[in-house]
């Protein structure tokens, strides 16, 4: 009867052992699922430009927060920084990006010609920070007196938009100046020796050129064009990879905040990402809204956008912004 017992005893015993240990495997599976769900990589492409626009994904960088949140989903950043939207789109065209952050128009061209992407988020807005200059000299006072002058502006751009609207609320079109093609460092240099009577750029070239004397304001974006800018994703990398989405926006609704609030530490800390002196950046950022939150007034202007680019010949197939536009990350992510 005592060996039987003893039998049944060690029975039970060795049962007991493999159930806990079943259960700690489950437990430890069920953490891992839990761990990884909505990741499905272990690198994260985020392609910026070293412009004031994207200040939060900076902040962020600086902070470590973006990493920080990464990091518990086992997942790392790789930065890449771009000049301008179209060597940044020939970088997504080859499979190198999974997040960038784009000017409206630069994120509209590139879905026209086909590519996977989504918006899903905005990045800024801010009427004051696009805009037509002429020289502090310049007889020119009015965009009437544009008609005939060398105009120039990046071909394309979301200023190019700006261009073509204020000649429209002025009763001309670009075929009533010379407009030239030209990219935002080399119409700086342009106006300062007088070789173009006007040129339509964006920060930080504006500040730069009216701080040194160069140049004044002939129109801004204000009541024409708020000038948005948004962060995209590949569809596919958005699709599989859901989680990640909501920390980048988290994140860079974080650095939003933190620009809000703290505005002198903000301009000093990202001063060297953007190429502007603390005091600079600090006139610069006061100009913008960086809230991620794509509002209804967002997708009307992305809306105006796409036609202009369509009725300027700059894409040839219609992008349809209600597809293209995807607000459930952002709402994920809790960012109304």
């Amino acid at each position: 009867m005592k060996k039987r017992t003893g039998i049944i005893s060690a029975l039970l015993l060795t049962i007991g052992v493999l159930m806990t240990g079943c259960g700690n495997q489950t437990s430890e599976t069920a953490g891992e699922a839990a761990k990884t769900a909505g990741v499905s990589v272990k690198e994260i492409r985020i392609a910026t430009q070293p412009i004031p626009q994207y200040a939060p994904i900076f902040v962020a960088k600086k902070k470590g927060w973006l990493e920080e949140e990464l990091k518990k989903a086992g997942v790392t950043a790789k930065w890449s920084s771009f000049e301008s939207g179209p060597p940044m789109n020939e970088s997504f065209a080859s499979g190198g990006q999974d997040i960038g952050l784009l000017g409206d128009t630069a994120a509209i061209i590139p879905r026209a010609a086909g590519q996977d992407t989504r918006i899903i988020g905005i990045a800024s807005s801010s009427p004051q920070a696009l805009a037509i200059l002429v020289r502090k000299d310049s007889p020119i006072t009015s965009p009437k007196d544009l008609k005939g002058k060398k105009v120039s502006v990046v071909k394309g751009s979301y200023a190019h938009h700006l261009l073509s609207l204020v000649l429209k609320n002025n009763g001309l079109t670009t075929d009533d100046i010379k407009f030239i093609n030209m990219t935002q460092g080399d119409t700086a240099t342009a106006l300062t020796t007088g070789d173009i009577d006007a040129g339509t750029v964006w920060e930080p070239v504006i500040t730069k050129l009216l701080d040194n004397g160069t140049a004044r304001v002939l129109a801004d974006g204000t009541g024409i064009k708020n000038g948005l800018l948004v962060s995209v994703a590949t569809n596919k990398f958005a699709a599989q990879n859901p989680e990640l989405i909501k920390i980048y926006l988290k994140a860079y609704q974080r650095g939003a905040e933190y620009i809000q609030a703290n505005l002198k530490e903000a301009s000093q800390l990202i001063a060297e990402d953007v190429k502007l002196s603390p005091e600079q950046l600090e006139k610069v950022l006061a100009k913008f809204d960086f809230n991620p939150a794509i509002k209804p007034e967002d997708i009307a202007e992305l809306k105006k956008s796409e036609e202009f680019m369509k009725s300027a010949a700059l894409i040839n197939n219609d992008v349809d912004i209600d597809t293209f536009v995807d607000t459930t990350y952002s709402k994920a992510a809790g960012i109304q």
